[in-house]
């Protein structure tokens, strides 16, 4: 059920069974996609199990929500070209536990990280991994689902600690865009 368990604040009963919480989740899942949700996915020419991968790698990318759309254009642009998504939480998950740092989510990734035979790894295979990363939530669902419209091909992390992202059009403006 990775990605299809809507994250949130839930309340159960403390006899809930653990069962229970899944069906709550999924429920929430399947009540927040609703037929606005749908369409959009349809709009973009997804399937609903493509739309949840890629609003999983979205979610793990975004730090800042409203920065979801915008970053999910930047991944429609790249598949539209026939690029690689080159997503470094795709590598993250292939990677999985990193027992020096205490995460799933291995930071910062080292070329021979971005080098792991996996599917998951976006750097070395083409369109999207082959399930979801994470439990996306309805933001970065919808996000998927209505995307920005920009001439995007590139993010990284802006320098200033915030979380947010600078966008480039090319790979030449996009390495300008590094810390120093």
């Amino acid at each position: 059920l990775e990605g299809y368990l809507l994250p949130g604040s839930y309340q159960f009963s403390r006899t809930a069974r653990p069962e229970d919480l899944v069906a709550g989740l999924a429920k929430a899942f399947k009540d927040g996609v609703d037929d606005d949700v749908l369409q959009g996915f349809a709009n973009q020419g997804l399937t609903l199990e493509q739309a949840v991968i890629l609003a999983s790698v979205v979610e793990r990318e975004a730090v800042v929500s409203d920065e979801e759309a915008m970053i999910a254009s930047v991944f429609y642009n790249r598949l539209a070209a026939g690029m690689r998504l080159e997503s470094d939480p795709t590598v993250q998950y292939a990677v999985g536990w990193n027992d020096l740092q205490g995460t799933w989510w291995t930071n910062p990734l080292s070329a021979a990280d971005l080098q792991i035979n996996s599917p998951y790894n976006t750097y070395q295979n083409n369109g999207l991994p082959p399930g979801p990363i994470c439990n996306p939530g309805l933001s970065a669902l919808r996000a998927v689902a209505y995307p920005a419209q920009s001439p995007y091909y590139y993010f990284r992390a802006a320098c200033d600690g915030s979380g947010r992202h600078n966008f480039a059009v090319t790979y030449e403006e996009h390495l300008g865009n590094a810390c120093p």
